[in-house]
């Protein structure tokens, strides 16, 4: 084969070397960004799992802010309990029938005044 030949092969195989190994490497990042994306573990370059270190540290942490959620949530609870409750006074007919009794004692005091 003269050189001529070799590079003439060379200049039609290269875009199809070079389009298969771009394919590849997009294709290979756009499962990585999934991966990560959807929460599947990533894998080493053995294939093992990798997944992120965590130390006492951490744990502690995430304790605490799970003691922390849960106080909030019955504290939550309790609000909506109350609201509920303020909202059942409010709508209940008593209530507006109290309020204008008590706006008419307003205005007969203001009157004798």
């Amino acid at each position: 084969m003269s050189p001529e030949q070799i590079l003439e092969i060379i200049y039609i195989a290269a875009p199809t070397i070079l389009m298969v190994a771009g394919l590849i490497t997009f294709g290979t990042i756009f499962h990585t960004r999934m991966k990560i994306k959807n929460g599947y573990p990533l894998s080493g370059a053995w294939g093992q799992a990798v997944y992120p270190k965590t130390t006492s540290e951490d744990g502690e942490r995430i304790k605490l802010l799970s003691q922390e959620n849960a106080q909030l949530r019955a504290e939550l609870g309790s609000v909506k309990d109350r609201l509920a409750n303020v909202e059942r006074i409010v709508t209940d007919s008593g209530y507006h029938l109290t309020h204008q009794i008590e706006a008419l004692r307003i205005g007969e005091t203001k009157g004798e005044a």
